[in-house]
């Protein structure tokens, strides 16, 4: 995707997802600063108000931001939007982090759904409650993992910037030649691991599948549906403990099949690339990935089948790894400025050129019925099925220990593919690391 390419939010969009938590040095440094990036332009001036936005985009994603920027600057004449600034996503936390605490940051900047909550605990953050509750579309027609991802303790700190979810890619001609039939919905763990055991050739050095194994979020993320389908949560209902003890066993199970059949390539670099490569070569039957990730997938020539995810209960269930553009306080002014840009931007007729042009689905109903989209999606293999994936997606809680729970359970992941531990002693180690973490007070 456009982000860091996610995303990422989340591969290495994101990778999806993402860096770890302010420091709380950093939130008590940034609370004590109490100041401002800069003037409150309107008040000083009386002229337009310009607003710094730090995009963290490169790429695609960087040319469809600024011309939608300069569409919004031609109708909005009053408001000059700086994007200059600011650094690529992946890096975003730490900027910000440092800006809060020097009392310099933006007016808004991308930020990956991981890092909100505690990112939010900065005063310096704006509350957008009101302006989501106000806005032209209503808040409700926003998909659920949308709103999820920027609401912290029941208050809306962000506006959604960029919507994905996983699936599984599949190479076609790998199937054939293995003489396996193509996976459809509804499918099984089970399932998964024997099709990645059959797709698997060493001789032809093919992977059944792929899996990061740098000890980051990206390693983490693709572990959260299964947790979630065996009834498992990321923590407890009161945030103490973590919610996965029971489940993180079968789960990491699946893991350790993988790993014992030699059927996944482990990718032992951030940002999963290397990952992306061999599927790309034509050397891995079967990708976990998302959407972000269909034009490199497209532009590679391979011939490819996108399935939901599989279940242990048959119940469909996958992640959504949203980011945010955050806004932060540097004066009325340029907070109701930086409020009316992202309401403009995340109306359905900005919204459908961003998905299009930045690989985003979309962020609401009303986007998803538009004629933009759904061209798109006609003439994009697979690409409906991660939209619909949406209905049941789930995202990881706006909690300020998440990145100590992600640090555990990665170092679980990596251990269990690298046949360095069993499923119940790495969970073990992980349960115990998170939830001394967690009685930390925050």
């Amino acid at each position: 995707m456009g982000a860091v390419h996610h995303n990422a939010s989340l591969p290495s969009r994101r990778g999806v997802l993402r860096g770890g938590a302010l420091t709380l040095a950093a939130i008590a440094s940034a609370s004590l600063s109490g100041c401002a990036s800069g003037s409150d332009d309107a008040a000083d001036t009386g002229g337009p108000v310009t607003i710094e936005l730090w995009h963290g985009q490169t790429d695609t994603g960087r040319k469809a931001i600024e011309r939608l920027v300069k569409d919004f600057e031609r109708t909005h004449p009053g408001i000059r939007i700086d994007t200059g600034g600011g650094v690529l996503a992946d890096a975003m936390l730490q900027k910000v982090t440092a800006g809060l605490a020097a009392g310099s940051y933006p007016d808004i900047a991308y930020i990956f759904g991981s890092d909100l909550a505690n990112v939010a605990r900065s005063p310096q953050v704006a509350d957008l409650t009101e302006l989501v509750n106000s806005g032209p579309t209503p808040w409700t027609d926003y998909w659920a993992p949308a709103r999820e991802a920027v609401t912290v303790k029941g208050r809306v700190k962000a506006v959604p910037a960029l919507l994905d979810s996983l699936a599984v890619v599949c190479n076609k001609k790998l199937f054939r030649a293995a003489g396996v039939p193509l996976p459809k919905e509804g499918w099984t763990w089970q399932e998964f691991t024997d099709t990645a055991k059959r797709l698997t050739d060493a001789k032809r050095g093919t992977f059944g599948t792929g899996w990061p194994g740098a000890g980051d979020e990206d390693t983490v993320w693709r572990l959260w549906p299964l947790l979630w389908d065996l009834g498992g949560d990321v923590v407890t209902a009161d945030g103490r403990e973590v919610g996965f003890a029971g489940a993180g066993e079968r789960a990491l199970g699946v893991v350790r099949t993988l790993a014992q059949d030699a059927s996944v390539y482990i990718d032992p670099k951030p940002g999963s690339e290397q990952m992306y490569q061999v599927f790309n070569s034509g050397r891995m039957g079967m990708v976990v990935t998302g959407p972000w990730q269909l034009p490199d997938i497209a532009d590679a020539k391979i011939d490819y089948h996108v399935v939901p995810l599989p279940s242990f209960s048959g119940r469909p269930v996958t992640i959504s790894g949203p980011d945010t553009w955050t806004v932060f306080d540097n004066g009325p002014a340029r907070v109701r400025a930086a409020g009316t840009f992202l309401t403009w931007l995340t109306q359905p007729e900005q919204d459908v050129r961003w998905d299009v042009e930045a690989g985003s689905l979309p962020l609401s109903k009303r986007t998803e019925n538009l004629p933009a989209w759904r061209e798109k999606v006609a003439g994009t293999e697979g690409l409906a099925v991660f939209t619909k994936t949406l209905e049941t997606a789930r995202v990881r809680p706006n909690h300020p220990g998440y990145p100590q729970i992600s640090s555990a359970l990665a170092q679980a992941i990596v251990a269990v593919l690298l046949g360095r531990s069993t499923p119940a002693d790495a969970l073990r180690d992980c349960v115990d690391k998170a939830n001394t973490a967690l009685r930390v007070p925050r």
